[in-house]
């Protein structure tokens, strides 16, 4: 387990994802996955699901639930901002990442 985090996530974010975690009674083998499905003209497309650890995986902590990051996504990952809407406009996590030029 590492305990710095390679993402910001906001509060928002975080009171969101314990939500979902606990109404969805995820099973306590799963955590939630961060990562890409892939690249391309419009850039990176992030991923947010829960899933079950694997071997190639770096593994966090944010609250009681354990985040999973695949080691080949770490590069896209790092410095990827993390926050949840929710307003007349908009209601979801937006993903960012300022510090990536893919």
């Amino acid at each position: 387990m590492t305990d710095e985090l390679p993402f910001v996530i906001s509060d928002a974010a975080v009171e969101e994802i314990v939500k979902i975690y606990n109404q969805k009674n995820i099973p306590s083998d799963m955590g939630l996955r961060i990562g890409i499905r892939g690249s391309g003209c419009s850039g990176v497309s992030y991923l947010l699901a829960f899933d079950v650890k694997s071997d190639n995986d770096k593994e966090f902590y944010i609250k009681h639930i354990p985040i999973y990051v695949d080691k080949k996504h770490f590069m896209y990952i790092t410095g990827l901002h993390i926050d949840f809407i929710n307003d007349e406009v908009q209601h979801g996590f937006v993903l960012e990442n300022p510090d990536t030029q893919f």
